[in-house]
């Protein structure tokens, strides 16, 4: 493992909805005043995780307020260049100090991977989440639009979809359109990717027809729960 990679292992020792309508600006929790959610780049320095977020040049001290265990889940994924991309939430604090970078106290780890283009994501803020798999291949994307499916082997499917809450950060969503059932179940349960590695805030599994697969989930920045 390279020097920059060695650095982060350093640090981690240290209601029904219907998706017919277009969102025109994300949803948001009462219990999420103050946060801001934000999407960037994760790098070491000085012994401290940095978060510099997308097309700015400010940078922040990450203090893992919210218990997500993000120093430890970064040294693990770090590449030869210990960069990585964090989809967060949290509340920044303003430094006092002329020259020192302000904090971020991190409360919510949605995504964390490695990429080094995911910050030029174009449809995000029209995403309200996404899933996916493998073992065949399968992406899931679902915006105010509708719901599109691709699965390895099969035709596209796109089609408007039901939500429904289940308590407990359990959620799915549904369809039955073109002859064919399609469910999406969702829990609020930490999931890495088997083939990627990246972190994602939700576990997922998709039954098409009865056929189950299971896979990792996120939710787009339509949404942040």
């Amino acid at each position: 493992m390279m020097r920059a990679a060695r650095s982060l292992l350093f640090v981690a020792l240290l209601p029904l909805f219907t998706g017919c309508q277009l969102l025109d600006a994300p949803r948001q929790s009462a219990s999420h005043a103050g946060q801001t959610r934000m999407q960037g780049e994760l790098t070491a320095a000085d012994g401290k995780l940095v978060f510099q977020p997308c097309q700015e040049q400010h940078r922040y001290i990450v203090n893992d307020s919210g218990g997500t265990s993000v120093l430890q889940q970064a040294a693990s994924l770090a590449d030869d260049q210990g960069k990585l991309f964090a989809d967060v939430r949290g509340r920044i604090v303003s430094s006092a100090a002329a020259g020192t970078d302000s904090q971020l106290d991190l409360e919510q780890l949605y995504r964390l991977e490695r990429s080094g283009s995911a910050c030029d994501e174009g449809n995000f803020k029209l995403l309200v989440l996404r899933a996916a798999g493998h073992g065949p291949e399968w992406n899931l994307k679902a915006s105010g639009k509708g719901m599109v499916l691709e699965r390895e082997g099969q035709p596209t499917l796109a089609v408007p979809y039901l939500e429904e809450q289940l308590g407990d950060g359990r959620f799915n969503l549904s369809t039955e359109a073109n002859g064919q059932k399609v469910e999406l179940w969702l829990a609020a349960q930490r999931c890495v990717d088997s083939t990627t590695g990246s972190v994602q805030h939700m576990s997922a599994e998709l039954r098409v027809n009865g056929q189950v697969q299971r896979g990792c989930a996120y939710f787009g920045g339509a949404r942040n729960d």
